[in-house]
């Protein structure tokens, strides 16, 4: 094992030394949350594709492939539909908007009130989606390395948190390119190969296996449907993927660049699902699905090569981690701090507000290491996160892109009336439950369009401004009495 240590020393080496290498390029405001609005295509595809396809893509894909077969590849498969929606229908305007968070985009949208609660519920879901990533330290680097669980998660997490904080989006730019690299070589390139040659192939694959293992829809419509609601439009809307949409440098660059990674997120589902099928060929007693990836790793792969493809299981975990841990920061200091303060963002200058944004990592890094060591159940944090997002935001965000006689009143009901329908049937049905998010979603939409025709249209001035920014043409946007 000692090549493999190495191999994961010099890439954790590595990820600070990009750190260290990306807080001398993070000069401004633009430069450390948005890297400066100026990724090309290459780097665009990579970064974004590092941050979606997370633990929970790799391990989990895996997982899923071991309990369902090539059907289980539809939880990864979700995932690059949203982002290609994302990439062709909105991320060129998306772009266009010159902001920094979702709720920016709210308060542009409907006139400057729906910015807090907005934030708030947003923040909560990037808090759980960094904490749910930094837990899966605790698997990889009890396989490397057989480490106890809280000190696995400390430094897992302090890694992530130091680059962050140091360089903020370029240094996370910087290591996502790495860790695309990597999780591409080692997952697709090296462990998928492998894993089904020494499964015999296809056809014993085919043989040792029942049908259902080879049915596109054997993991039930149900659980589709359900894939389809929570993850394909939670991509659509969440902070961590919009805000790499920021970093676009051009509008083509954001809608063929996000294709070409939406693309890519569909090759690496069915590459899960293959690896998951031939490690129930392999070993078929597994106690926990979840346990396939880290076992066909360690007892099938050469010296070496079982470094490579760990280092690409660390990897996609960091790459969500780091960028849900920048995209909670983003929220907690411009939406929640900084306009409970009453700022507006202006003021203090570029060297102190990359400052700010700094502490805020920091801070929100060492919150997110703490309940990441307090928490237990990663599968129901994550499903609280997204049920937040998908019943409290995907509404009046799609609704202010698509439908113009939205309202503010409209907004505002959606997120607060989806978000306690959400908590409150998560508490009756129980959180693993679909029916939260369905009556969720559901409760939003009739909020928002029976408020939205009850309440007077959006002010013409703003909706004006709106579609001055939509088009790239920036003009001062008009500031209600009540901000």
């Amino acid at each position: 094992m000692a090549v493999d240590y190495t191999v994961i020393v010099i890439y954790l080496a590595g990820m600070l030394a990009m750190g260290w290498w990306g807080m001398r390029r993070a000069r401004s405001k633009s430069e450390f949350l948005v890297a400066g609005r100026r990724l090309g295509p290459g780097m665009y595809s990579g970064t974004m594709a590092a941050i979606v396809l997370g633990g929970a893509s790799t391990i989990g894909g895996v997982g899923l492939g071991y309990q369902y077969g090539l059907s289980g590849a539809w939880m990864v498969f979700t995932i690059g539909l949203g982002l290609l929606a994302l990439s062709v229908f909105f991320s060129a305007r998306i772009a266009r908007l010159k902001v920094y968070t979702v709720s920016e985009m709210l308060d542009l949208r409907y006139g400057g009130r729906a910015g807090v609660i907005s934030g708030v519920v947003m923040w909560a879901y990037t808090l759980m989606l960094a904490v749910t990533s930094t837990i899966a330290y605790a698997t990889i680097f009890d396989v490397l390395f057989d480490m106890n669980r809280t000190v696995a998660i400390i430094l897992g997490g302090s890694i992530v948190v130091a680059y962050s904080t140091l360089g903020g989006m370029w240094s996370i730019t910087l290591t996502d390119m790495v860790q695309f690299v990597v999780k591409t070589i080692g997952v697709l390139l090296l462990l998928l190969p492998i894993a089904v040659v020494k499964a015999g192939g296809f056809g014993e694959m085919r043989a040792k296996l029942p049908t259902s293992y080879f049915d596109p829809l054997g993991i039930g419509g149900e659980t589709i449907f359900t894939y389809v609601l929570i993850y394909t439009f939670g991509m659509l809307i969440g902070q961590d993927i919009w805000q790499r949409v920021f970093t676009a440098g051009s509008d083509r660059t954001a809608k063929w660049g996000g294709t070409v990674a939406g693309t890519y997120c569909l090759v690496y589902a069915l590459a899960g699902a293959v690896i998951g099928t031939a490690a129930k060929v392999l070993y078929p007693k597994l106690g926990n699905a979840d346990d396939a990836f880290a076992t066909i790793v360690k007892d099938e792969l050469p010296v070496g090569v079982r470094g490579l493809v760990l280092a690409a299981a660390l990897a996609a975990v960091m790459s969500t981690s780091s960028g849900a841990l920048i995209a909670c920061a983003t929220v907690a200091n411009n939406d929640i701090w900084s306009r409970l303060r009453g700022r507006t963002g202006t003021g203090g200058g570029d060297h102190d507000e990359v400052r700010g944004n700094r502490a805020f990592i920091l801070i929100m890094g060492v919150g997110v290491i703490c309940t990441a060591i307090a928490l237990n159940n990663v599968v129901e944090a994550l499903t609280v996160a997204y049920n937040l997002l998908v019943g409290g935001l995907l509404v009046p965000i799609l609704g202010g892109l698509l439908w113009k006689r939205g309202t503010a009143q409209g907004a505002l009901a959606s997120v607060a009336v989806g978000g306690l329908a959400v908590v409150g049937l998560m508490a009756g049905y129980g959180i693993l439950a679909n029916e939260p998010v369905y009556y969720g979603l559901l409760s939003s939409l009739v909020a928002y369009v029976a408020v939205s025709l009850a309440t007077p249209a959006t002010d013409t001035a703003v909706l004006d401004a709106w579609r001055e920014r939509l088009a790239g043409r920036e003009v001062p946007q008009p500031v209600p009495a009540s901000r």
